[in-house]
């Protein structure tokens, strides 16, 4: 199989309390009193995995596990301390709803100007648009100040514009778990389109029950710590536990 994501050793560290986080006046009067220090945090401290053609893996841990900012290193938005990942392919990732929207303009303006951030032509969004709101359901909001629209309407749409067009790895973060019912089931209905099709996808969701039905792979995060990645139901099997006993399981070191 042909892959598409190759992390290796992926460490992220951040800084706390140096001249930039705490200003210039505070920093003199620190140095001054001798009570100035700095403060490593391991954010992401040592995580490999692979994701190849064909994959859904699944990026579960409770909150501050280091999720987010792996997805960061992933879409190069941030890049690690230490360690590296190839990326084999178009990436489009929906890491925060709101982002890359602008509130004043209407649901179709912003459908073209994230169809541009994502880097495609007014041509093909163009084709592209009558199904994205077509799979939205949102015509009637089409005119609509984004503004205006409720976050679930937001998730819409945002899933819509990232699904319909084609990446080759989609990255989603927590996406599926907003909106209805019935959307929840359509967007799934859609990532297992994509999977069939050959494409891959991250999914960072808090519900155990999605990553089993939706994933095949998982990456399990504790405090920035890879515990442990491979087949997803043995895995979401012990998570479920683990989020009962808060006990970790131990596993053997390959």
């Amino acid at each position: 199989m042909e892959t598409v994501i190759d992390a290796k050793h992926i460490s992220v560290k951040y800084i706390t309390g140096d001249l930039r986080n705490i200003g210039l006046k505070e920093f003199v009067m620190k140095k001054l009193t001798h009570k100035y220090h700095v403060e490593e945090f391991w954010a992401v401290n040592d995580v490999s995995f692979t994701v190849e053609k064909g994959d859904m893996l699944g990026i579960i841990g409770t909150n501050g596990a280091g999720k987010s900012t792996l997805l960061k290193v992933i879409t190069k938005i941030m890049k690690p301390s230490t360690g590296t990942v190839k990326v084999n392919g178009r990436i489009a990732a929906l890491l925060e709803l709101a982002s890359g929207f602008d509130g004043d303009l209407n649901l179709k303006e912003n459908a073209y100007l994230r169809g541009a951030m994502l880097g495609y032509t007014r041509e093909f969004m163009d084709r592209k648009y009558p199904e994205i709101l077509e799979f939205s359901e949102l015509k009637e909001f089409e005119e609509r100040p984004f503004k205006q629209l409720s976050s679930g309407m937001k998730s819409r749409i945002a899933f819509a514009i990232a699904s319909m067009v084609e990446p080759e790895i989609l990255i989603l973060d927590e996406v599926l778990s907003v909106g209805d019912g019935a959307f929840r089931e359509k967007s799934e209905a859609k990532m297992r389109e994509i999977i069939q099709n050959g494409k891959a996808t991250i999914l960072v969701s808090h519900s155990i029950d999605q990553v089993r039905r939706m994933c095949n792979k998982v990456l399990w995060l504790d405090h920035g710590r890879q515990v442990i990645f491979g087949d997803a139901e043995p895995i979401c099997n012990d998570y479920a536990e683990f989020l009962k006993t808060k006990k970790l399981p131990q596993y053997d070191k390959l």
